[in-house]
Formats: structure tokens, sequence, C-alpha cells
């Protein structure tokens, strides 16, 4: 598919705790898996390169267009840099299992299956940022019923996007113009729209009345 002029595969990746149980106890796991987001992609091995004193220019597996760190799952909106980027960043993010098993102290699988959707047609290229993002609308009281398409279900619309930013754990500060985590977020299929996706994404919500997407649920 196209976006933007440029041909690529793009994946709805998630990530979810086996037997739905939580991957992340608290913000020291949640900034380790956000630095092996950075640190894994890469063809070099792990632990060559320390923050941004590299010897030489990275080369990147995938491409992170988006994500959002959950209780017990992950978002992430990804394409290939490379014909076995996924196989390969996957099976470097295993370093993060490995982390927090020595770190919490258990053994065993830490991920259930992951689970992968193709991004194939327009009307989901155009909702699948939003869908990652608004997953932070899940504690949010008055909020929780976000993924039903109707312009009632966000009583306050202000308020998420509030609550949206202070969200510190997915890309949405950074497609706002907030750097957050920029150094492992591509963001050059929305630069149609520079600074405005918050703009966007309040549109979205208040006119939310296409049908043909309420199915799409993965939780």
């Amino acid at each position: 598919m196209s976006y933007n002029g440029e041909v690529m595969e793009l994946w709805h990746v998630i990530y979810r705790g086996v037997d739905g149980r939580d991957i992340f106890k608290d913000d020291q796991d949640r900034a380790r898996f956000v630095h092996d987001l950075y640190e894994f992609n890469d063809t070099a091995p792990a632990g060559v390169y320390v923050g941004h004193t590299m010897s030489k220019a990275r080369e990147t597996i995938v491409e992170v267009h988006g994500w959002k760190l959950m209780p017990n799952h992950v978002h992430l909106l990804l394409s290939e840099s490379r014909d076995d980027g996924f196989s390969l960043f996957l099976k470097k993010m295993r370093g993060y299992a490995r982390y927090y098993n020595e770190r919490h102290s258990r053994r065993g699988i830490l991920f259930d299956k992951m689970k992968k959707v193709h991004i194939e047609r327009e009307a989901h290229f155009l909702y699948i940022l939003h869908y990652i993002h608004l997953n932070g609308l899940d504690d949010l009281p008055g909020a929780e019923r976000w993924r039903e398409r109707d312009k009632g279900a966000i009583s306050d619309v202000g308020a998420a996007l509030a609550h949206l930013g202070q969200d510190k754990w997915s890309s949405f500060r950074d497609y706002c113009g907030i750097a957050n985590f920029p150094s492992i977020l591509t963001t050059r299929l929305f630069e149609d729209r520079p600074r405005e996706y918050e703009r966007d994404l309040e549109d979205f919500l208040q006119n939310r009345t296409d049908p043909g997407l309420a199915a799409y649920d993965l939780e």
C-alpha cells in the first residue's frame, strides 16, 4: 500500500502478557521497554552503542510509527526496514523479558503470541494511529466508552485530550510537537499534518460517525 506516496507494508503489532498478566510493574519497567525499543532496533548487537555516542550510523531493523504501553500489553505501529526486520526485532526484544524476569524474580514466558494486523485499507490507515493513542483513555473516568462509534462516547473531548497529553508512555506527545521519546519514532507518514495532530484527533473524536470501524477492537 502507498502512504503519502511511499510504498510499504504497515502493521499494527500487539504484544500481550501471557495469561493476561501485567508486563509492567512500574515506570522503571516502562522506561526499560522504551529503552529497548531504541537499543534493539539496530542491526548491531545490543550494547555496542550507548545513547547517542555512536561510532557509526544506526541501521534500523524496523521503523516505529506509533506506540502505546498498557499495563498488560503494548501497541506498536511498525514497518520493516529490511526483509527480515520483524523476526529479528522480535527476537531481540526478548531481552526485555529476560530483564523483567530477573528484576521480578520470576521464570517462564512473559509474552503471549504476538498479534499482527496488516494495514491495508485507507480508512484503516487514517484510524490506526488514533486507535493506538486512545487506548490511554481506558483509565479516564467518563471516557471508557471511547471505542464505541458514536458522538456521545466521550462527554468531554477537552478533558480526554488533556489526559492523553499527560501520558508519557505513548507517541502522542511527539506527534503533538512535544519531544518525549523522539529517538524511537518515525513520523514521516503523517507529515501532511505537522504539529496539527492534536487538532486532527479532536476533530475525529467530535465527528465519530463511521460504523465501519467499530469492529476494530483488539482488546
